[in-house]
């Protein structure tokens, strides 16, 4: 018995589903296609049914990844909210969920150019959305402070991530959220402005 165009999607649906969220948590390389296939359920033979290459299911995983990013940037209207639920324990013990920027940073370098490209777009945007957070302070620019205050998250995240100290993967988050909220503050109005 055949399966139905319908059944087909939704089993493509599902294994990228599944990969993007185990991407996250093992890295691009940390996981293998036929342990994808079986826990989305799927005989490895049917791989090439969905897919033409790993490669093409790596793209498609960040895509998937992505769009969780985009509902996550949709409901964190200030700087503020942004860095205090990006840099939190919760996100930090969640990479399967979380961020992919941050989740696959260290994959990257040595990713397709493809997967590259995915990836360089998503970032691209995260910079866009958070240029339109950062206050104005008179003296520099917003897209470089959106971009140092991007690449510093990614950085925190992935610090706190690494380390087997508690108390310092804490401090790494709370340390870089205090000094990103700081230095992002809107500028003080004085009597001659």
């Amino acid at each position: 018995m055949g399966y139905s165009k319908s059944d087909k999607a939704e089993t493509h649906t599902r294994i990228v589903r599944v990969a993007a969220k185990r991407f996250r948590e093992l890295g691009l390389e940390g996981i293998g296609v036929a342990d994808v296939m079986k826990e989305a359920g799927v005989t490895v033979g049917g791989f090439y049914k969905h897919f033409d290459s790993r490669d093409e299911l790596v793209v498609e995983a960040l895509a998937t990844a992505f769009q969780d990013l985009d509902r996550w940037e949709e409901h964190t209207d200030t700087l503020t909210k942004l860095l205090e639920s990006y840099l939190s324990e919760e996100h930090r013990d969640a990479p399967g969920t979380g961020c992919a920027l941050g989740a696959l940073l260290g994959d990257m370098s040595r990713a397709s150019r493809s997967a590259k490209a995915v990836y360089t777009a998503r970032l691209k945007r995260s910079f866009a959305h958070s240029t339109g957070l950062i206050p104005s302070n008179g003296t520099s620019d917003r897209r470089g402070r959106a971009i140092l205050t991007i690449s510093a998250m990614l950085g925190a995240i992935n610090l706190s991530r690494a380390v087997s100290d508690p108390s310092l993967s804490r401090e790494i988050l709370e340390r870089t959220r205090d000094q990103l909220i700081g230095m992002n503050k809107p500028a003080k109005m004085t009597l001659d402005d």
